[in-house]
């Protein structure tokens, strides 16, 4: 996130989403409005990207929030969303919604910048969309610890900073809860980094293996002061926790917003050693998107490189427009943490989608987990 009226932005986002899609009237069958209804992660987006879009183009954006995987999933397996672009992870989120047919190939010759995507960052997105037919890499990152070290340095002084036994060993759990854990609220998320950490396959389906990632995580259930995947930003901003299982980029907007606010609180993030899940999010139209004309305009739009430079100063996540680096702010290009050195990707894994029945018993494991029993 960039520096320049930080809270003016958030304002001007905050009044974008408040144009809510329940709210919007429906679309004649056949007919497209002059609107572009997006649904898309929170704190994602620099609304001065959106802004220009609809001063050039002259269409509208309605803006939407999600901060789950599930329920961006729910919403479109169920049909009629209303949502002319959605942004949901390559896996297992993207490759299932295909595979339901709720996603419409893309036209690509109404997108012309695609030639401006890094092809080796397209190819890695094979596994999920055969062809790259479904959708185009919007911004990735890794999945690790968001931490406040000197306060976790106080209550747990000989706690590892840079290993998944920060949050996982109870003995380490109980004695950083004294200054509050968040714990990413999505199963699709945290399994596989509990499966990893435990030197299994993260994409594994044996019963065994679930039963082990039980067992760790009930362990430190008592220690965990809340379920947050979007709101860990605020939480790790403004000192109410020391310790958060969240996204590069949202750990690294809090290290941001700490700073700005000027009390002392310092965030940093850690991809731990273990490992950390890499991952892409995905531009995509639903199969009966109703303005699929002005959702080929918009990520044509995307895809310019500084227009995609705008939206990683502002979010601090990497693109995979490589032309936009010149225009990216020399202290992002330059962190690691946000663009990995290529020794760095060793250490990272991806995931696959798992069959229905494991997908229920790891949903009711979570279930279970959050609710402590």
């Amino acid at each position: 996130m960039t520096t320049h009226a930080p809270a003016m932005r958030r304002l001007i986002l905050g009044a974008i989403a408040a144009g809510a899609l329940a709210a919007l009237p429906a679309t004649p069958s056949g007919a497209q409005s002059q609107t572009v209804n997006v649904y898309n992660w929170n704190d994602y987006i620099d609304p001065d990207v959106l802004a220009r879009f609809q001063r050039e183009t002259g269409i509208t954006v309605r803006y939407d929030v999600f901060e789950s995987l599930e329920t961006l999933e729910a919403k479109l397996l169920a049909g009629r969303s209303g949502y002319d672009i959605v942004v949901p992870t390559n896996e297992p989120s993207f490759s299932r919604l295909i595979a339901a047919g709720a996603l419409q190939p893309l036209d690509r010759a109404r997108i012309k910048n695609w030639s401006n995507l890094d092809a080796t960052l397209m190819q890695r997105l094979v596994a999920s969309d055969q062809g790259n037919r479904h959708g185009a890499i919007y911004l990735w990152g890794t999945i690790g610890l968001g931490i406040n070290a000197a306060r976790i340095r106080e209550v747990a002084p000989d706690a590892p900073l840079d290993s998944w036994e920060l949050l996982f060993k109870p003995e380490h759990a109980s004695r950083i809860a004294r200054c509050g854990i968040v714990m990413m609220d999505s199963q699709i998320d945290v399994l596989p980094t509990v499966l990893r950490y435990l030197g299994i396959d993260p994409n594994s389906t044996a019963e065994a293996d679930l039963r082990r990632v039980e067992q760790t995580l009930m362990a430190i259930r008592p220690h965990i002061r809340t379920f947050s995947t979007g709101g860990a930003i605020e939480l790790l901003a403004t000192g109410q926790a020391c310790l958060a299982f969240a996204y590069s980029g949202d750990a690294i907007q809090a290290a941001d917003r700490a700073q700005e606010a000027g009390q002392g609180v310092e965030v940093k993030y850690v991809a731990p050693k273990e490992g950390a899940q890499l991952w892409f999010d995905v531009l995509a139209v639903p199969r009966d998107a109703p303005n699929r004309d002005n959702a080929h305009r918009l990520i044509d739009f995307l895809l310019q490189p500084d227009v995609m430079a705008a939206i990683t100063n502002h979010v601090h996540y990497p693109n995979a427009v490589p032309a936009s680096k010149p225009m990216i702010e020399p202290d992002i290009l330059a962190d690691r943490n946000v663009y990995p050195a290529e020794e760095d990707f060793a250490r990272f894994f991806t995931v696959t989608a798992v069959p229905q029945a494991v997908e229920r018993a790891r949903s009711r494991l979570w279930a279970r987990f959050k609710a402590g029993r």
